[in-house]
């Protein structure tokens, strides 16, 4: 298949990397940072998860994040539930987002470890949650972690994941992640999965989301991307990871994955050094320093330095 010629990014740092902090940002600090996310172009961004607050308090206050940012009219947003009972109180607030996300582990050990469920428990709730989520006129997305292997079980079978993925669209999820969770998917492996995905699932956006926990993030979504993928999630700044199991670092930077498709003359909207500025606020906003390179090295401007 040939290379897209644009793609679509959602950033996810607001949910998948805060959550991830070992300090609580301050809500302040939330709006702050999606409302300049918001001018940088993208489109689309995964703001908050209704989780119970004892399991993720760097959350707990996605309500007011929701109802205090002002990002342009065109920009959707994303809230994630882990069930049946987060998406009854996503619901309280539906008209603060466009889109929800529903997720599974790919894996029976990373899913128990994760939300205390079988997959065949957290696909009974899935299923429902994706009608309803429908009825209500909002966008249902789906995300399987651990599509590209577990580090407690090892290799995925890719018609296992490719399955769960047609069960989901079946469900009435219009768009499925594949989420490489901890870190363990290769390039040759990426281009496959890619090319198979794409291929079982038509009229599904279908959606890749590399960890770069072993430097490989941005050669996978290279290799996604040379076998049709056009749509990705990444995080400003490296944010994120995975709380189960520890050394899980984090999603690859939005800044690093926009820099190489402007690079490879792939169009994605976005205006790559107002996603560097809303990076470098969020390392001051930590209090220490961020790992991904167009942080330290800027965009590539062309312009020869004097000797």
């Amino acid at each position: 298949m040939a290379r897209p010629a644009s793609v679509k990014i959602r950033e996810v740092g607001p949910r998948d990397g805060f959550q991830n902090e070992p300090e609580t940002i301050s809500t302040d600090d939330k709006v702050r940072l999606i409302d300049s996310l918001g001018r940088s172009g993208l489109k689309r961004i995964e703001v908050a998860s209704f989780v119970r607050p004892d399991v993720i308090p760097q959350l707990s206050d996605g309500v007011e994040v929701l109802s205090r940012i002002n990002v342009p009219d065109d920009v959707r947003l994303m809230v994630l539930v882990p069930n049946s009972r987060g998406l009854d109180n996503a619901l309280k607030v539906k008209d603060t987002f466009h889109e929800v996300a529903i997720f599974v582990s790919a894996s029976e050990t990373h899913n128990f470890k994760n939300v205390n469920r079988t997959v065949d428990q957290t696909m009974a709730d899935n299923d429902g949650m994706a009608r309803r989520i429908v009825d209500e006129g909002l966008t249902c997305a789906a995300v399987i972690a651990t599509s590209f292997g577990c580090p407690y079980e090892g290799h995925v079978e890719m018609e296992r994941v490719l399955d769960l993925a047609q069960r989901f669209a079946e469900a009435g999820a219009t768009e499925i992640g594949f989420g490489d969770t901890t870190g363990m998917c290769n390039p040759a492996y990426a281009s496959k999965f890619f090319a198979a995905a794409i291929d079982r699932l038509p009229g599904v956006e279908i959606t890749a989301h590399f960890h770069n926990t072993r430097g490989q993030g941005l050669a996978n979504a290279y290799a996604a991307l040379e076998s049709g993928c056009a749509s990705f999630e990444s995080s400003f700044g490296e944010l994120g990871g995975c709380p189960v199991p520890a050394g899980s670092t984090g999603n690859i930077a939005t800044e690093d994955l926009v820099s190489m498709f402007h690079e490879m003359d792939v169009e994605t909207g976005l205006d790559l050094g107002k996603i560097i500025d809303s990076a470098r606020e969020a390392q001051s906003v930590l209090g220490r320093k961020l790992s991904s390179h167009s942080i330290i090295a800027g965009p590539i401007t062309w312009n020869i330095l004097a000797s």
